[in-house]
Order: structure tokens, then sequence, then C-alpha cells
């Protein structure tokens, strides 16, 4: 029998954007798991991905089978180990595909320039090129921080739509690393509606005494990405005194808004 385009789109397998449903559906249910902290019922993975159960069962046994999920004794899913590697490999590339805007960003600032993602509550930095000053900031690549008390931090929790932003602060205080920094959530929250409006954030002593950064985000990156500058205050401060052009914001937007297009799926 030839299969008529309704017949066809009901096998689940080929669709007319050229992609393949199966997989699409797959990744949606991965998605889901990973907004949910990276543990969930098939139940709740069935109201927030909006999939029938029974094709649930159907791709998390499959999921399970490669070791890209996991079945807890509670009868909950969590991301596999499996996915480990391919994010580790992923994290790299994303800082080797950065680097050339990360140097043209140092050249033009003379201070470190990074970047950094947002995972599981945490910042990861994916790249830094240092500055070549003497005296210089350096973050190891790799390095996972707390978001509340970095500039890469508050600008991508700035990215989150507040709820969820509110649920990565949590309630109680949040543990201070200098006197600078912010520790009530609320307070916090009240800096990031700023940060939308103004379009960058400042670290402003908060995790370290005497460096200044200055964060914004990378529009169009398939992940909330933070591009920032730092280095010791009074220089950066001197940088942002600039005015025109060439000064520093816009220097990191222009160079942010080509590197958002590089990393755009």
């Amino acid at each position: 029998m030839v299969a008529t385009p309704d017949t066809a789109s009901t096998t689940g397998t080929d669709r007319a954007s050229g992609g393949v449903q199966s997989v699409e559906r797959a990744f949606q249910l991965l998605e889901a798991l990973a907004d949910s902290g990276g543990v969930a019922t098939l139940s709740e993975l069935s109201t927030s991905s909006g999939l029938p159960m029974p094709t649930i069962h159907r791709l998390v046994r499959t999921l399970v089978q490669q070791g890209y999920v996991r079945q807890d004794t509670a009868r909950r899913y969590t991301l596999g180990p499996r996915l480990i590697r391919l994010g580790e490999t992923a994290g790299r590339l994303l800082g080797s595909w950065a680097r050339p805007y990360l140097a043209e960003l140092m050249e033009a600032t003379g201070e470190t320039a990074n970047l950094a993602v947002l995972e599981g509550g945490e910042v990861v930095y994916v790249g830094q090129v240092q500055s070549r000053r003497s005296m210089r900031m350096f973050t190891e690549v790799g390095r996972r921080v707390q978001p509340h008390c970095t500039g890469v931090g508050k600008a991508l929790l700035a990215q989150l739509p507040e709820a969820e932003a509110r649920a990565v602060l949590g309630p109680n205080p949040l543990p201070a690393h200098t006197e600078f920094t912010v520790t009530d959530p609320q307070a916090l929250l009240d800096q990031l509606a700023e940060a939308r409006e103004r379009g960058y954030v400042v670290d402003d002593q908060e995790q370290e005494i005497g460096v200044r950064c200055i964060a914004l985000a990378v529009p169009g990156a398939p992940t909330p990405t933070a591009l920032s500058v730092s280095g010791p205050e009074a220089r950066i401060r001197a940088l942002e005194e600039q005015a025109g052009a060439s000064s520093l914001v816009p220097v990191m937007q222009q160079i942010a808004i080509r590197l958002g297009q590089v990393l755009a799926p």
C-alpha cells in the first residue's frame, strides 16, 4: 500500500522538516529532565514535555539501555552518567569556538575575558583569554562557582525567568564571600531586573576584594551564556568611564552579538 501523507505522518519516524520525530522527542525528554533538576517521574516528564505516556515509556526505556538516563530506587528517572562525556566535550568545543572572540575582547580592553554557562545551578567557566598585564585575573576553565557573587553568574541568572532564577537562589541567605556580596535573594532578584533593562551586570568586589567584573548575555546562544571582562577595580572603572563607541559595554555587546551568531543552532 502506498502511504498517504496522513498515514506516513503517523509512523513517528520522518518529519516534514527532514528530522526524525523519535530523536526529537528523546532530546525533548532529556531537556525536560534537565529543566526539572535532573530528576523526575514519568508522570512529571509527561506533564512537562506534553508527550503521551506510552511514548515516554518507550523513549525512556531506550535512553536507560544506552546509559543516558537511569532509574533510582524511588522509581524516578535521572540524567545518566553517559551524558558527562558529551557535556565535557561540548564545553571544550564551546570554549574553542569562542576563543577568537575572547581574544578580541582582551585586546580591546587589555583585561581578562571570560565565557561561562549555567549548569545545575552553578556557573561553569568554559573559556578564558588572560590579560597580558602582570597583575591580571585568572580563573581555571572548568571551574564551578556560585552565581550570586560573580558577574557572569548574575548575567546568566538575568537570562532566566524570575521564578527560575528564584529557584536557583533559594529562599535562604546566600553565602558571603566578601563584605560586598549580596546575600539577600530578593535584593539580588531586584538587581537582575535592573540588569535586564540596562543590558549588563557588575560584580563590584563581590567575590574577591579589589576585583571588578562587567558581564552580559551572549544573545542567540543555545543555552544561557555570559561574556565578561574582569580585572583590578581601578582599571575596570577606568574602562567604564571611557565614552563613545569604543567604551567598554558597547564593545562587549558587539562581540557578544557576533559570538552568539556563531553559537546559534
